[in-house]
């Protein structure tokens, strides 16, 4: 099973994805894990990667694509894997199709994962994180004990500076802008699976179980 994640920032995406990787044994494939492997391995690749990022530039697709296709030359993905973070363009999409019809491979489907912008607002803006430990937590929906202090470590419970409603809504408007043409382009092929994450993450996989059996996938 190939699957392609797309969700925007604060939709569940990331749970979702382990969620599917630990119940059907997939690999969960993170642009951005490749990256920080390559780079910490000092590969070629990641050594020209890292080029480009030291400068503040884009890293090319060319780069990115190479990256991808060598990660799942890899023996964990043969079972089937979610790619997260990739494709991000038509570009990038056409290049993915390119790279599997060599190998008489395709992705089987794309999940969509949807959530109302106004609670996408709400979760990101009311997460709070641990200094110390990392834990997750949001004033409305998982509040800590004691307001300010980590219920696991003790540590200090933060709101990140970016965690903010302004730069939330302007994450939005990038996903929107970028993301529209992949959901058309896959779209019009029939690949389109969706799970609406807005009430809670139990009902959206099932959303996606049903709609991947529809396509006989699973």
């Amino acid at each position: 099973m190939r699957l392609i994640i797309l969700g925007a920032p604060g939709s569940g995406k990331g749970t979702s994805a382990t969620v599917l990787r630990e119940k059907y044994d997939l690999a969960h494939i993170s642009t951005g894990d490749i990256f920080r492997s390559n780079i910490k391995e000092q590969t070629p690749l990641g050594i020209e990667a890292k080029s480009y990022i030291d400068k503040g530039a884009l890293v090319p697709d060319s780069l990115t694509v190479s990256m991808v296709e060598d990660r799942l030359s890899q023996s964990d993905c043969s079972k089937g894997y979610i790619l997260d973070g990739f494709p991000r363009t038509i570009a990038q999409a056409e290049a993915l199709d390119q790279m599997l019809a060599k190998k008489n491979e395709k992705i089987d489907a794309v999940l969509s994962i949807v959530v109302d912008d106004e609670v996408i607002k709400q979760r990101v803006s009311g997460r709070r994180v641990c200094e110390k430990c990392g834990a997750s937590f949001n004033v409305t929906f998982k509040p800590t004990k004691v307001e300010g202090v980590c219920d696991l470590c003790g540590g200090n419970v933060v709101q990140r500076a970016d965690d903010n409603e302004e730069t939330v809504s302007a994450r939005l408007k990038t996903y929107y802008e970028n993301t529209k043409p992949l959901i058309d382009f896959y779209g019009s092929r029939d690949l389109i699976v969706e799970g609406d994450n807005g009430a809670s993450a139990e009902d959206c996989i099932a959303q996606i179980e049903e709609g991947l059996m529809a396509k006989n996938i699973i």
